[in-house]
């Protein structure tokens, strides 16, 4: 498999460490250069990101691009063919996992894999195989946790706990699952005070839910998450520590949810009472909660920046009529209401009708891509300014999966795919599918960590 974004992964990792002029700069200004280690409270949003969206700031321009990249290798690692046996999994082991995307560059080592219980009704979000022996009757991998390696850690001046939210891989059907009806956080057992705080029910049950007699999912999703967060954060007690939460599309809204239970939790307040910064770095994610759920994750410190294409429809749901753009008074009143919703956080607005190197299309899918929104990121500039790519990152890259580009350029739609579909010849000369390694499931001290947290139950 060919990866045209690998020496776009060393680049960011080289130059997206420190403060790159900006086109729109003036040749003969001089600025002081920043460096990542120096700033890095900033870039993660402790004042809210003011002064850094428009013009937008270099350094926080290739931070986002670097995260958002780390969001995109779930969908790359993901399994999503029907005729695989591990259809639903990911396709690397978690120590070879950026080795194998030919994303070495970006520092980081996973340390865990997420997964997700099929028993809910999210059903176009969970794909199954064809095959009647697989890996999983109930699970789907949705993620992971990855840590930085020293040397990243020096250059960004802390170390950093990187939670990494899969998003669909089928279009857009997700949307229709959404049933609008919102629900009080803490009826799933995530402690809150406030029983009129209320998340988007089916985030809710994909980020709790679990199935015992499962090996992947004998712990919802909330559990390996917050086991693997203790365990890392004891790890590194001593050092300088930052968690990081990204995801795309309803990997957005688990971000944002598992952000909120993190804070709410105070998983992220150490031992000698610092608090760690807990930063939401999310794409084209739609709605998870109302408006009292928007006041309680700010209040807790959680900073939130969204990256939207205006064009893109999810970001728009769930709550089409009452939402955070409806007059005051008005949201008052409909706030009791299952179907109020409320965005979080700062919003960075792109459009993909500023970008010369896309064509004018109706397919919402197009507009929703993931690696699209990352090549806007890289031409903006500021509202008002040239659409002009800042870095070596390969326009190539959005034609991954969906038919973007402009035909001029030659890049064949949705080009990205394995090297005779992931089939090999056996010793016998018969085409098959390879074998993989055992996947990984939990690690033998997720209950320990659990029963650390209060949260332990018998499995």
């Amino acid at each position: 498999m060919s990866y045209p974004n690998q020496a776009s992964h060393r680049y960011h990792q080289s130059q997206g460490l420190k403060r790159r002029k900006d086109h729109d700069t003036s040749a003969n200004s001089k600025e002081p250069e920043r460096k990542l280690a120096d700033v890095w409270r900033e870039i993660q949003g402790q004042d809210d990101w003011v002064d850094l969206l428009d013009p937008m700031d270099p350094l926080l321009r290739s931070e986002l691009i670097r995260y958002g990249e780390m969001a995109q290798a779930c969908y790359d690692a993901f399994d999503f063919d029907p005729f695989s046996k591990y259809c639903g999994s990911c396709r690397f082991i978690r120590r070879r996992f950026f080795e194998s995307l030919g994303m070495t560059g970006h520092g980081y080592e996973v340390t865990r894999h997420l997964y997700a219980t099929s028993n809910i009704d999210l059903p176009n979000f969970f794909k199954k195989s064809r095959w009647p022996k697989v890996w999983s009757n109930k699970a789907n991998w949705i993620g992971y946790v990855a840590v930085s390696d020293d040397e990243t850690t020096r250059c960004l001046g802390r170390r950093d706990i990187t939670i990494a939210w899969r998003g669909t891989v089928t279009h857009l059907e997700w949307i229709s699952d959404l049933m609008d009806f919102l629900k009080p956080i803490n009826g799933n057992k995530i402690p809150c005070p406030d029983p009129t705080v209320k998340v988007e029910y089916g985030f809710l049950d994909l980020y709790t839910d679990k199935d015992e007699n499962c090996r992947f999912c004998k712990y919802s999703a909330r559990e390996q998450v917050l086991s693997e967060l203790k365990r890392l954060t004891e790890t590194y007690a001593d050092e300088e520590m930052s968690i990081t939460i990204t995801g795309h599309s309803l990997g957005s809204a688990l971000a944002t949810l598992s952000a909120y239970d993190i804070a709410e939790t105070g998983l992220h307040v150490m031992q000698d009472g610092r608090a760690l910064p807990v930063s939401v770095f999310s794409f084209s994610g739609p709605r998870v909660g109302n408006s009292r759920f928007k006041e309680r994750i700010e209040s807790l410190g959680v900073k939130v920046l969204r990256v939207v294409n205006v064009q893109d429809v999810v970001p728009k749901s769930p709550g089409l009529f009452f939402n955070e753009q409806v007059p005051p008074p008005l949201m008052k009143l409909a706030e009791g209401l299952p179907w109020a919703y409320s965005h979080v956080g700062v919003e960075l607005a792109l459009d993909h009708r500023n970008s010369p190197f896309l064509k004018q299309t109706s397919d919402p899918a197009c507009a929703h891509n993931l690696e699209a929104h990352l090549h806007l990121l890289d031409g903006y500039h500021g509202k008002g300014h040239r659409f002009i790519l800042s870095s070596g990152r390969d326009p190539a890259l959005v034609n991954k999966a969906c038919d973007f580009l402009k035909d001029h350029h030659l890049v064949p739609p949705n080009w990205r795919q394995d090297e005779n579909k992931g089939m090999i010849r056996n010793n016998e000369g018969r085409w098959v599918q390879p074998e993989r390694p055992k996947l990984d499931d939990h690690p033998l001290d997720t209950h320990h960590h659990l029963r650390k947290l209060g949260l332990a139950s018998e499995h």
